[in-house]
């Protein structure tokens, strides 16, 4: 069966994240699960970097707003950056990492 035509997978948005304790992904998937009921969401990408983790998940256009106010909500966690494109978030991460004054890399 051929793949969805682009226009028939539906709008999304990507949104990278920091949580501020270094978690598996696991922890963050049960985490995510509590802060986040009711939304649509999928985690891609997760970082341990020293005591803080970061991440990317990816939610439908239409949970996005909620989503992100929902991630803001938690005591633990708060967004950096969000997008149409994985490969954006990610770059806006990695920079993240590199403005970082606790960074010693």
């Amino acid at each position: 069966m051929p793949k969805p035509k682009k226009a028939a997978r539906g709008k999304h948005r990507w949104v990278g994240f920091r949580i501020e304790k270094a978690l598996s992904r696991e922890e963050l998937e049960n985490l995510l699960k509590t802060h986040l009921e009711g939304s649509d969401w999928r985690l891609f990408d997760i970082k341990e970097t020293g005591e803080n983790t970061l991440a990317i998940l990816k939610t439908p256009l239409k949970n996005f707003k909620p989503t992100v106010a929902q991630i803001n909500n938690s005591r633990d966690m708060v967004t950096i950056t969000s997008s149409g494109k994985i490969r954006l978030v990610r770059k806006r991460l990695n920079s993240t990492l590199r403005d970082d004054p606790t960074d010693t890399a």
